[in-house]
């Protein structure tokens, strides 16, 4: 049975709901609910907060959670409504500053580790109990947009604030993680933060020799943004497996199938494995006019030969969570009437099952091989970057957000995350568990990329009641 105060919080948050979509009447219906609950007047309830917009108790500052979404868009370096910030840049920097600044307004404790990953701590009553943590991040590949890991960073802030202004003293502490790169934009290294908070030892030692496209090392990077980190202080990254007593993420879907069915909550269940690779095709290059046909060993035809076996490996899988993209291909030299000498693939392929996606891996590889051959060019690398397990959500979370849900009287459904997350890494070390909302037609990683207050709002209603549920524990 949930705590009695957690039973108020509950009511209170729904009756705010539902007070702020149906009017006055019902503001009385949830001041009743809240006596009812409480056992004295609401006008005397020391959990009886007013929002700016009208008189329902506990609202989520919705008006203001989109402000803190605008404003952290304006750190970009492509224009509106675009949004670019890429690891360790100047605006990277800006949007880290920006996050702490709200996390100390809130009264949190702040910290960071060697990479940047941002910690914003409200101590619970049992501070020596392993806490809850939610968090996401705030980088953003080129010309994409505002929300993708920006809701579970200022959402979950706003989670924080809500249960603040009710009076919720948390029991296990409560702590936001803003995520250094979940984005692999700069350094080719997806959700790089929470590898390391999840103890890998290989990425610390490769991060020691690692560069960008500019030749900048990853830890002159680092000090560029103000982080004066030393190789081997990459280790001190790495969490205990009792740091937490659970992470929940919050997130936009990324993909269709909420708005579509017109739910307003996903439950996450589990997360796609995913595997990076890097191809590399040698070929003869020439003249695109005096080098005859029969005599090419074309580098760029091998790389679009592989391209559409990609496809059809994915599509002979036999399941749709199987999924495989290509999204680098570059040649050189790049000339119209030159014909390639090198080819350079950067394959993404993805499932839920990762025997099933393994053996995709090994026909992709096969596939590189017999293309070399028979086209008389060379394979010069097929590198697997990362080749991740897929994770599952635990339980006992997925149990504290379905009660959350029905509590708040949201519609939800169980579903996979096709896209990873921070989440992935953080199920390594935690019981994990992730909430999605809808966004509009599933668009993300472009400028289109939107989420309505309403749907960011019940998402913050759900993380913060599941949190609060947890604390409790």
């Amino acid at each position: 049975m949930l705590p009695s105060f957690l039973s108020l919080l509950v009511a209170v948050l729904a009756a705010g709901a539902a007070a702020a979509s149906q009017g006055h009447d019902d503001g009385a219906a949830a001041q009743r609910t809240m006596e009812e609950f409480a056992g004295f007047p609401a006008s005397d309830d020391p959990l009886r907060v007013y929002s700016e917009g009208g008189d329902s108790p506990l609202r989520v500052d919705s008006a203001g959670l989109q402000r803190q979404i605008d404003e952290l868009a304006s750190f970009s370096d492509s224009p509106a409504p675009s949004v670019t910030r890429v690891l360790y840049s100047d605006r990277d920097v800006q949007a880290r500053r920006y996050i702490k600044g709200i996390m100390k307004q809130l009264g949190l404790v702040v910290r960071e580790d060697a990479v940047g990953n941002i910690f914003g701590r409200w101590v619970g009553s049992e501070a020596d109990l392993g806490a809850v943590a939610t968090g996401s991040h705030v980088d953003a590949i080129p010309f994409s947009g505002k929300y993708d890991g920006v809701v579970g960073v200022l959402g979950a802030l706003e989670a924080i604030s809500v249960l603040q202004r009710s009076g919720f003293q948390p029991k296990r502490s409560l702590e936001v993680i803003m995520f250094t790169s979940e984005e692999p934009t700069r350094f080719g290294i997806s959700c790089l933060g929470s590898r390391l908070m999840a103890g890998s030892k290989e990425l610390a030692q490769s991060l020691k020799g690692t560069f960008d496209n500019q030749n900048i090392s990853f830890v002159d990077a680092a000090h560029s943004a103000g982080y004066k980190i030393h190789p081997e202080d990459l280790h001190n990254v790495f969490l205990n497996q009792d740091t937490y007593f659970a992470f929940i993420e919050l997130h936009i879907e990324q993909g269709p199938i909420l708005e579509k069915e017109g739910i307003p909550i996903g439950v996450v269940t589990a997360i796609a494995a995913p595997a990076s690779i890097k191809v590399e095709f040698e070929g003869n290059g020439g003249h695109a006019g005096a080098v005859l046909m029969p005599a090419r060993n074309d580098a760029g035809l091998a790389a679009a030969e592989l391209a559409l076996a990609l496809e059809k490996h994915v599509l002979e899988s036999g399941s749709i969570d199987t999924v495989g993209t290509v999204g680098i291909l570059q040649l050189h030299p790049g000339a119209i009437n030159s014909i390639p000498s090198k080819s350079h693939l950067e394959i993404d392929i993805r499932d839920i099952d990762e025997k099933r996606r393994n053996d995709v891996i090994e026909k992709v590889h096969q596939s590189a091989i017999d293309i070399s051959k028979i086209r008389g060019v060379e394979l010069s690398e097929f590198k697997i970057i990362n080749q991740d397990p897929p994770a599952l959500s635990d339980k006992s979370v997925i149990n504290a957000m379905e009660i959350a849900a029905k509590q708040l009287g949201l519609e939800y459904k169980l579903m996979i995350s096709r896209a990873y997350h921070d989440s992935l890494f953080m199920a390594r070390i935690s019981p994990m568990g992730m909430i999605f909302i809808p966004c509009y037609k599933g668009y993300s990683h472009k400028p289109e990329e939107y989420a309505s207050p309403e749907d960011m709002a019940n998402g913050v209603q759900m993380l913060a009641l599941t949190m609060a549920k947890l604390s409790s524990e």
